[in-house]
């Protein structure tokens, strides 16, 4: 990408502001040398508040409330960056792209950078290789809105269960995906005594399989996913005493005073 270029696509990203987008403020294009310079986040990551961090001794499953609360946050701001007049994708999702604000709410960063990547640099780990849209693992491939929403559904599952795509989730497990994370749910949060709604779990691992559909126009649009999360949040929740009825759920002390969406201005 040459000079020019380099400027009008940081212009785009630039002028996007949202309170789920982390804010590009400034950017050095000098000779061989190009720095962006975004908003400090002292909250650390998503995935560190998932899978805790390198000093910790891991992190804690995510109450079902605070895995809708994120869920809503990232699809707003997902939203409005594939709404841009040029089609803007963010390109590399994943939980360690996510950025955690001053009241915990959650924020994409590193969106429209995929661009600026050396299409010869091997970035295949692991880790980032799976989030990844099958249409968009060869490298050569551009990035798109639909594969944005592949990548959102492996977040979700990521929030869900707990475990980093390490390996394909969705090939791996097939149809039988949403059986492996009732399971992975129910293991990890049987030993808690705080009820969850298991009907507003189970909304939320639907969209996520809707999202990782291997055919990309068989995925939703993002205006889609949004509009079932905040469907999904809005649902009354029934809490019976019958132990049955309900999955446990355990919150992470980190995020258990995330506010809710009325008490955030946008």
């Amino acid at each position: 990408m040459n000079t020019d270029e380099f400027c009008r696509h940081v212009e785009v990203i630039g002028r996007l502001r949202h309170r789920n987008l982390v804010a590009l403020r400034a950017y050095l294009q000098a000779r061989e040398e190009r720095l962006l310079v975004f908003d400090y986040f002292p909250n650390g990551s998503l995935f560190s508040l998932i899978h805790g961090s390198k000093t910790s001794s891991g992190g804690k499953p995510l109450h079902w409330t605070s895995c809708l609360k994120i869920a809503e946050d990232l699809a707003t701001g997902l939203l409005h960056i594939h709404q841009t007049p040029s089609g803007l994708s963010h390109g590399n999702i994943k939980s360690s792209n996510v950025l955690l604000g001053p009241d915990f709410e959650s924020c994409f960063t590193d969106y429209g950078l995929i661009s600026f990547k050396n299409p010869n640099s091997d970035d295949s780990s692991a880790v980032s290789l799976f989030y990844r849209a099958p249409e968009c693992r060869d490298s050569q491939t551009p990035p798109s809105q639909q594969a944005d929403v592949y990548s959102f559904g492996v977040l979700l599952l990521e929030l869900l269960t707990g475990k980093a795509p390490y390996q394909d989730l969705v090939a791996d497990h097939g149809s039988d995906l949403p059986t492996w994370v009732k399971s992975i749910r129910q293991k990890e949060t049987e030993s808690s005594g705080e009820p969850a709604s298991s009907a507003k779990l189970e909304a939320l691992l639907n969209i996520a399989v809707a999202c990782v559909s291997v055919a990309p126009d068989n995925r939703p649009l993002m205006k889609e996913v949004l509009r079932m999360i905040k469907e999904t949040r809005m649902e009354p929740v029934h809490v019976s005493s019958n132990s049955s009825d309900h999955s446990p759920g355990r919150w992470s002390d980190t995020v258990q005073s995330l506010p809710r969406d009325d008490q955030l201005s946008i």
